[in-house]
């Protein structure tokens, strides 16, 4: 039987949740950290149970229920009323589905701009809206939020320490380390920095990757804000933020409410470490390996994540590299490709270990470079991914 927990938003008032069945989600506090994916629509990717079956596989893997992390886990998606028939699957592979409606709807937004527009922005519209949800989890001590296209590679157990007050010996990953940190921190997320000029004042958070400290009192500010809708045209919220893709949900409101309304409680993290995506760090293209142009973070002198040693990476988001799935080789030796190659590897490395965990072989039949992706792959293309057969019931 698939779980799904039905949760209504009652809509005006003051923001305030009513959640028929919040009783049954809360039925006691919980050590374990929560992973959430938000799913809003059932899009052209077939292949969404396979990327959230190896995403809660690589999560195990550096868990303490695995003797590698310290802390344990529980999987959760929250998933629109429309995206139900294709996110139902999740709940068999151990996906707590939570339905939800976006926290505010779109005839409520008191801003004209915003209102007549938010449906048509970014990816989702305003349907992004409901990776907020992740706040009312407030039974977990932190939340991570992610997009079903990434990979964990190693615990986070430093940012939860970080997180939970626990100052941790290796800093390393903090992206300014001349800033002193908050005493207390709310949120840990990376910069999207290839959406904006370098100039820009404000840049908005990478949408794939955000760890947060539940709370229902920053979760109503956030619907507070949509609902006012202060969005200006040509400016973006507060008349400050700036414009870029998805800024007027997820990808501009985190940056603006961490960075405008409540600075002090967020701290950004080395998007080479943490949420890597092989991206340039300049603002013009590589030339056999040789990168020109100005750094897009601000800096004289910038650190290339295409350059990162796997080892040391802890999450990677599947955007620039494509989707493993895709099967692409990336066998060009080319700084845009060899890491690529390698988090590709990594990828089909995890779905072999799931697979095993079954009591199969953990290798597929296809031919296609077999030892870059385990025999998963027939040829290049989606068509040519040999789609995980999934268990009825799986014990994790």
């Amino acid at each position: 039987d698939v779980q799904v927990l039905h949760d209504s938003v009652l809509r005006g008032g003051q923001g305030k949740r009513h959640n028929s069945n919040d009783s049954a989600l809360n039925t006691s506090a919980s050590s374990a950290i929560a992973y959430v994916a938000s799913v809003t629509g059932c899009g052209s990717d077939s292949s969404l149970v396979d990327g959230a079956a190896v995403l809660k596989h690589s999560i195990h893997l550096s868990s303490i229920q695995n003797g590698i992390g310290r802390y344990d886990y529980k999987m959760y998606a929250i998933v629109t009323p429309e995206a139900m028939s294709c996110a139902a699957p999740l709940a068999r592979i151990g996906y707590t589905i939570i339905q939800r409606d976006t926290p505010v709807a779109v005839e409520d937004i008191q801003g004209d701009f915003l209102r007549g527009r938010i449906q048509s922005n970014g990816c989702c519209g305003e349907k992004e809206l409901i990776k907020f949800e992740a706040y009312t989890l407030t039974h977990h001590p932190l939340v991570v939020h992610l997009d079903l296209d990434v990979l964990v590679l190693k615990p986070l157990d430093n940012l939860f320490d970080l997180m939970l007050g626990k100052r941790p010996a290796d800093m390393s990953a903090i992206m300014w380390k001349d800033q002193p940190l908050p005493e207390r921190i709310d949120a840990v997320f990376t910069r999207d920095y290839n959406m904006v000029p370098p100039t820009r004042k404000y840049k908005p958070v990478q949408g794939g990757f955000l760890v947060l400290r539940p709370s229902m009192e920053t979760y109503n500010e956030i619907v507070e804000i949509v609902k006012k809708g202060d969005f200006i045209e040509g400016k973006g919220w507060g008349g400050v933020m700036g414009l870029f893709y998805g800024s007027m949900t997820f990808q501009g409101l985190i940056p603006y409410y961490y960075d405008v309304i409540k600075p002090g409680y967020a701290v950004e993290l080395n998007r080479c470490i943490y949420n890597n995506m092989c991206d340039n760090p300049r603002d013009k293209p590589t030339v056999n390996d040789v990168v020109h142009g100005t750094c897009r973070d601000g800096r004289d002198d910038c650190e290339d994540c295409r350059s990162q040693p796997i080892e040391d990476i802890v999450t990677t988001h599947y955007t620039l590299c494509q989707k493993p799935w895709l099967c692409i080789p990336h066998d060009q030796d080319q700084i845009q490709h060899r890491l690529c190659r390698k988090l590709h590897n990594e990828w089909f490395r995890i779905r072999s270990s799931l697979e095993k965990s079954w009591g199969r072989s953990g290798f597929g039949s296809g031919q296609y470079e077999k030892k870059q992706f385990y025999g998963f792959c027939e040829k290049r293309s989606e068509n040519g991914y040999l789609r995980i057969d999934h268990p009825k019931l799986t014990s994790q």
